[in-house]
């Protein structure tokens, strides 16, 4: 009889947590706690994973200037040693950080996508990794990863020949007894598509690409079905992340919204069967996106060679216009050109150049003798000294 009286205790409790998970099959460690850390990087991307057997892991690090701030988190978590370190893709709002990190925390195994990238976060990447000696891998599509023996760790994507920095992107999806966690990277809707060939329903999702439309699919939506969404953003960025639509898919399958713009660190701990978050749900307005504003003084993108890496910008007004502050961007690999103090003059065309052919003089500006522009496609935007779109060219 008392046997009894402590079964059906121990069941009343299970039954009282709010977090309980639906699913049935459970195989953990008992007592032991994972914890999965999206830190507030602003507009970009780094995830601090502790496993219930203290590993570690580290995906992205967000741009170059968030690096020591994901330094000092992880010292301030008394971390020294990063087992796995994963570099979704070239993007510099996911890899410019980890440079910091490389150069303050020993790794024992890097994970990359193997797409090449010529920008010189890129490249310096690779070069600390070289200097270090620290083993180099790219995984395959449908590879399980060894991080620690209670979670499965598989890659439901990693494309070194993709055309498209995004798509190249490592998608893990990491389970734990009931509580999986699903970390898509910048996958776009594509390639969303190509991965529900696998089982993505997941508890747990940190949303592709910061919350734009470009990723986030009704379709995928539905079949991941995650109980939260982590978006991933920065506070009033230009590209309007969120975008209403994708909140309105979270929204719609009844997912708790989480924010790392308004709550900062957001913090999911799990035993594998029960799971909480420190944080509370995001209660902010949809952003609107971005909309290229008209102006009388009317300067643009004509013209783009991704092959010679010249790029045309002319003042197509009656009025001159100082181009001191505006900003042209790579968008794929988010680099970024800050003009100097010159002065278009209407009709008039500047060219700014990059690669191993740059130029200046007259009316050439040299960016960089780096290659900046992906030949196969690369969009570019200007961007004024008030930080608003008034060009954009695919």
């Amino acid at each position: 009889m008392k046997k009894l009286i402590v079964v059906l205790f121990c069941i009343f409790l299970l039954a009282g947590c709010t977090e309980t998970l639906k699913t049935e099959k459970i195989s953990v460690t008992a007592g032991h706690e994972m914890q999965v850390h999206f830190i507030d990087v602003g507009q970009g991307d780094s995830i601090f994973i502790e496993s219930p057997n203290g590993k570690t892991m580290l995906v992205d690090g967000g741009s170059k200037g968030s690096g020591k701030q994901v330094v000092s988190y992880l010292q301030e978590l008394g971390v020294n040693k990063l087992d796995i370190v994963v570099a979704t893709h070239p993007d510099a709002d996911h890899i410019g950080g980890l440079i910091p990190v490389l150069n303050s925390i020993d790794i024992g195994q890097f994970y990359d996508s193997g797409k090449v990238h010529t920008s010189q976060t890129f490249e310096e990447m690779l070069t600390l990794i070289d200097a270090k000696n620290i083993p180099y891998n790219v995984p395959k599509t449908g590879d399980n990863i060894v991080f620690d023996d209670d979670l499965q760790v598989e890659v439901l994507n990693a494309n070194e020949h993709a055309t498209d920095n995004n798509d190249a992107s490592i998608v893990l999806k990491i389970a734990y007894g009931n509580v999986s966690f699903l970390l898509t990277g910048d996958a776009g809707v594509a390639l969303e598509k190509e991965m529900m060939q696998f089982d993505v329903k997941s508890t747990v999702l940190k949303a592709g690409h910061h919350g734009s439309n470009t990723s986030s699919s009704e379709e995928f939506i539905k079949a991941v079905h995650p109980e939260m969404t982590i978006l991933s953003y920065g506070e009033d960025n230009k590209y309007g992340h969120p975008h209403a639509e994708v909140v309105e898919r979270l929204q719609a399958i009844g997912s708790k919204i989480y924010t790392t713009a308004e709550a900062g660190t957001v913090i999911v701990s799990t035993d594998g069967v029960n799971y909480n978050v420190n944080s509370k749900e995001w209660s902010e307005a949809i952003a609107e996106a971005p909309q290229t504003p008209q102006t009388s003084a009317s300067v643009e993108i004509v013209s783009k060679d991704l092959i010679e890496e010249i790029v045309g910008i002319k003042n197509n007004g009656n009025e001159a216009v100082s181009l001191k502050d505006w900003q042209l961007i790579s968008i794929e690999g988010y680099q970024i050109f800050n003009f100097p103090n010159v002065t278009l003059q209407p009709g008039k065309t500047v060219y700014v150049t990059s690669g191993t052919n740059a130029r200046e003089g007259q009316n050439y500006l040299k960016w960089t003798k780096q290659q900046i522009w992906l030949n196969d496609g690369d969009a570019a935007q200007l961007l004024n000294a008030k930080g608003d779109i008034v060009s954009e060219l695919d």
